[in-house]
């Protein structure tokens, strides 16, 4: 956290796990020029940068969804079983696009042909260092299996081809809830038509 607007006094680790939390005391610049008062102590999660792809098939005019267990939705109350695009944590020396490859063929058995960038954003930037990078990637859907996920991962994955008009439906419905999935398929709904006309003619 090297920046000239914030200083960092005092930072500690408070576990190191499958996942990093450190805690934070600092002061930063605020609009008007000003330091502002060293802020209470703010815990961080780092989580690595991330990769979601949307996996769609122009010829079927379809896309490939999966459902697989999330511990934190379970810990919420809520649904632990959720309808998602594949997604992977970046690995060292990986690109993105060699994520969402990856992990397409891990988690749904898919092959990417092409790739469409989508966007990168903070997964919550409140408390986490997560980055994604989302892309679409143009797959053929035929025979795929209908489970997938590494077994040395403990995944267990569902993998479902589903009909481009009813992925959105699932969106318009709520019924899509964490935020890489939101934002693809959000994005697919406006740009699906050009995508389908532009995939189809190769």
């Amino acid at each position: 956290m090297e920046h000239p607007d914030i200083e960092v006094v005092e930072k500690k680790t408070a576990h190191k796990g499958f996942l990093q939390v450190d805690v934070y005391r600092l002061r930063h610049k605020k609009f008007d020029g000003s330091w502002s008062d060293v802020l209470p102590p703010r815990e961080v999660c780092e989580r690595g940068d991330a990769v979601g792809v949307l996996l769609y098939d122009p010829d079927k005019d379809a896309v490939v969804l999966i459902e697989q267990f999330r511990v934190g939705a379970a810990a919420s109350g809520r649904s632990a079983w959720l309808t998602e695009i594949v997604a992977g944590v970046i690995d060292e020396g990986e690109t993105p696009e060699d994520v969402a490859r990856r992990e397409s063929k891990e988690e749904a058995g898919c092959t990417v042909q092409e790739l469409e960038k989508i966007c990168d954003y903070f997964s919550s930037p409140g408390a986490l260092t997560e980055y994604v990078s989302v892309f679409c990637g143009r797959v053929d859907s035929e025979g795929l299996s209908q489970s997938g996920g590494l077994e040395e991962e403990h995944e267990d994955i569902r993998v479902s081809v589903v009909p481009s008009d009813e992925a959105i439906r699932l969106l318009d419905e709520n019924r899509l809830q964490n935020s890489v999935t939101v934002i693809a398929v959000g994005w697919f709904a406006r740009h699906r038509e050009a995508l389908r006309d532009r995939w189809r003619r190769r």
